[in-house]
């Protein structure tokens, strides 16, 4: 615990709640999360070097990926297990491995500090903005190496500094300054926890990886207005719900419409809500 009062046990209970929270808004909108959130499944996908036959693990999966990306590229000869700590996030990956018709992939409930596998049982691992979230970086990267094949690769995304993130820091920023809350303190893990990368560089080497290297990634969501994009937040961001949720009625909805407006001037002449995000691809040898 640090002298902040931080208790990981407590914060990664309260991740699990607040995502189990969520799942149904995800399941709204995943089409819409996905249509933006491929390019960087793809990029861990090629950064990993999958081949048919691989055996993949992917680490705080959400909703499914980039499990069930891998699971097309490595085919009925390979495998993937998925994890994640929230069981109804799980489900609905389950779900849409059963749409896609893929039946080399397996989803798992387990917190990434506390899983437990054989060792060497995975040619690449993989995990696509989960790793800001952990408590303990150190711990979790020292089990990935172990589960890895020697020569094996693991491939992350995390995202890059807030302002270059409007995804998220539209909707978090105009509510906390709306209603002035102050930010999380830096020790409680978040989404921005590694946008400074060299904290994760240094934390995979000094896990024993090599041929640590990083990419900086443009990932584009569109919303077909400033309505929607407010709505998905309605949905699926937990830390926002959980700020306005004992506010009363008539309060909630300045808040909403606070975010519809702060969106707006992303909207082109078409309407479209186009937000420009940079992610950071960081892939390492064991």
């Amino acid at each position: 615990m640090s002298d902040s009062g931080f208790d990981p046990r407590r914060c990664k209970e309260e991740q699990r709640q607040a995502w189990n929270s969520v799942a149904a808004g995800w399941a709204e909108w995943w089409e819409a999360i996905e249509r933006g959130g491929q390019v960087v499944s793809d990029r861990l996908i090629e950064a990993a070097g999958l081949q048919p036959g691989h055996r993949v693990l992917d680490l705080a999966t959400g909703i499914g990926e980039p499990a069930l990306t891998a699971a097309k590229r490595v085919g009925p000869s390979g495998r993937v297990l998925a994890t994640d700590q929230a069981p109804n996030m799980l489900e609905l990956g389950r779900k849409r491995a059963a749409g896609m018709g893929l039946r080399n992939v397996e989803f798992l409930e387990s917190d990434t500090e506390e899983l437990t596998l054989p060792p060497s049982s995975f040619d690449a691992v993989l995990s696509r903005w989960g790793l800001m979230f952990l408590p303990d970086l150190s711990r979790a990267l020292a089990k990935v190496a172990s589960f890895l094949t020697p020569g094996g690769r693991f491939a992350t995304a995390v995202w890059g500094p807030p302002e270059k993130v409007p995804l998220i820091t539209i909707a978090s920023g105009t509510v906390r300054e709306l209603l002035g809350v102050p930010p999380p303190p830096p020790d409680v893990p978040g989404p921005f926890s590694l946008a400074d990368v060299t904290v994760l560089e240094r934390a995979l080497g000094s896990a024993g990886f090599s041929q640590v290297r990083s990419e900086r990634i443009t990932v584009t969501f569109e919303w077909p207005s400033a309505e929607e994009y407010t709505s998905f937040q309605r949905s699926v961001a937990a830390s926002i719900r959980a700020l306005v949720a004992d506010l009363p009625t008539e309060r909630q909805a300045t808040v909403w419409d606070a975010i519809t407006k702060a969106v707006q001037p992303y909207a082109g002449t078409d309407g479209v809500v186009r937000l420009h995000n940079e992610g950071i691809i960081v892939t390492a040898q064991r």
